[in-house]
C-alpha cells in the first residue's frame, strides 16, 4: 500500500479561509493518506482568555495540568472535529482520532532532564494494525497532537514527532510519503526571503548550513525528524507550504526534497 502522511501547523488551522482551501486541495490528494495536526497558536490564544499563560523553552510548551486540559480541548476537540466536518463535506470520510482512540499512538511521560516539560509524551508504540484497518475500509484518519500512556493519562506530544512515528512505522509494510507544510516554502537560505530555497539537503548539506546558523530554532527539530523517518525506511520527505502539496507529489520543483547522504545508499 502507497500512504502519504501530511502534517499541517497552524499557518494553515489558525486561518479559516486556507483551512478550507488546503482541505479542498487535501481531499483531491491521491491514493491512501492520513492528516497530522497541532494548533499551538490557537491553544496559546484560548489558554490565555481562560487565564492558563503559555511558558515555552526553546520552542517547546511546558504541559501542567492546566495547560494539558487546554490542549486537549482544543487539538482533540475544536481543531480535530472541525477538520472531520470540513473534509466530511467535501465527500471524504475522516475520522478524527487522538493517540487514545484505538490505542493508536501510546507514549511515555518526558523524563526531567534538567527541564521539567510536564505532561508532555515521548512515542512509544504506533498501532499499524489499527491504521491499516482504517485505510483498507477507506477511512481517512484525522490525527491530533495527544497521545496517551495507557494508564489514563493523556500527554501532550509534537505533532512533528507523530508524523514522523506514523511514517516510520508503517514504513515496515508499505511505501510512505511524509509531508511537514509549515509557514515558509521551504527551508530558506535567508528566512526573509521565500525565493531563497534550498531544493535539496542531505545530512552533510544540513550540517554544513547548521554550522553557519542558516538552520536554527524550530527547524531543527524538524528536519532531525525528516532524517530518522529516512533512516527507518520512509520512501520520501518534502517539507513546504501547504499550497505546494500537489506540486511536491507530482516531482514538481517546489519546497525542500530530505534526501540521506550518498554514502549512506550503500
Amino acid at each position: 500500500m502507497k500512504i502519504s502522511i501530511i502534517k499541517i501547523g497552524g499557518n494553515v488551522i489558525d486561518f479559516p479561509e486556507k483551512l478550507d482551501e488546503f482541505l479542498a486541495l487535501f481531499a483531491k490528494f491521491p491514493g491512501h493518506k492520513i492528516l497530522v495536526h497541532g494548533g499551538g497558536i490557537m491553544a496559546s490564544r484560548f489558554g490565555e482568555s481562560l487565564g492558563v499563560m503559555p511558558e515555552m523553552v526553546d520552542g517547546r510548551r511546558i504541559t501542567d495540568k492546566d495547560t494539558l486540559d487546554v490542549v486537549t480541548m482544543v487539538y482533540a476537540g475544536l481543531i480535530n472535529k472541525n477538520i472531520v466536518a470540513k473534509l466530511q463535506a467535501l465527500k471524504v470520510n475522516a475520522i478524527g482520532m487522538c493517540g487514545a482512540d484505538g490505542n493508536i499512538i501510546q507514549s511515555i511521560k518526558r523524563p526531567v532532564k534538567g527541564i521539567d516539560y510536564g505532561f508532555v509524551g515521548d512515542i512509544q508504540t504506533v498501532n499499524t494494525q489499527l491504521i491499516d484497518h482504517l485505510l483498507s475500509g477507506n477511512l481517512l484518519p484525522v490525527i491530533n497532537a495527544i497521545t496517551h500512556n495507557a494508564k489514563g493519562q493523556l500527554l501532550n506530544t509534537n505533532a512533528d514527532s507523530i508524523a514522523s512515528a506514523l511514517a516510520t512505522s508503517l514504513a515496515k509494510e508499505h511505501q510512505v510519503n511524509l509531508y511537514f507544510c509549515f509557514n515558509k516554502s521551504g527551508v530558506l537560505l535567508d528566512e526573509k526571503n521565500e525565493t531563497s530555497i534550498v531544493p535539496m539537503i542531505n545530512e552533510d548539506i544540513y550540517e554544513e548550513l547548521r554550522k553557519e546558523n542558516v538552520i536554527h530554532s524550530g527547524m531543527i527539530p524538524k528536519l532531525d525528524n525528516a532524517f530518522e523517518a529516512l533512516e527507518k525506511g520512509v520512501n520520501h520527505v518534502w517539507i513546504g507550504k501547504a499550497e505546494n502539496l500537489h506540486l511536491a507529489a507530482k516531482g514538481k520543483l517546489s519546497g525542500t526534497t530530505i534526501e540521506r547522504s550518498r554514502y549512506d545508499l550503500y
